[in-house]
């Protein structure tokens, strides 16, 4: 399974890309793939500032809906509302066009936290 290795994170299933102080989050192969077809993405919080581990949205698949997690605390400040029209996008490109929501970083130290690739695959195994 294709884990990029310059992307951080969680063991929520959110992969995070750094860019200066914001934060591109998605989830991963692993998660879309667990999930199965995504119908449907949800993100509630455009506008709010979250802290980390807090719920910024939800994804709809065939068979179930899951939670979005924050991997760090900020802003939201855009939503790819590509996924409006094309939600099968996470399925296809989870790590390009289907990226779900781009973050304005409150505490830059908070990226520390997140995993690397490596760790990443070890917790999923």
């Amino acid at each position: 399974m294709d884990f990029p290795q310059e992307l951080k994170y969680t063991k929520d299933h959110e992969w995070i890309r750094i860019e200066g102080d914001i934060a591109v989050i998605g989830i991963t192969a692993y998660a879309q793939g667990e999930l199965g077809d995504i119908v449907y993405v949800d993100v509630d919080a455009l506008g709010e500032t979250l802290d980390a581990e807090e719920t910024f949205g939800s994804v709809e698949a065939v068979k179930t809906v899951s939670d979005l997690f924050m991997p760090l605390g900020g802003e939201i400040i855009e939503f790819n509302e590509d996924l409006e029209e094309t939600p099968e996008a996470v399925n296809e490109d989870p790590y390009g066009k289907g990226w779900m929501v781009k973050v304005k970083i409150s505490d830059s130290s908070e990226v520390d936290a997140l995993l690397s690739a490596a760790d990443y695959q070890k917790i999923i195994g």
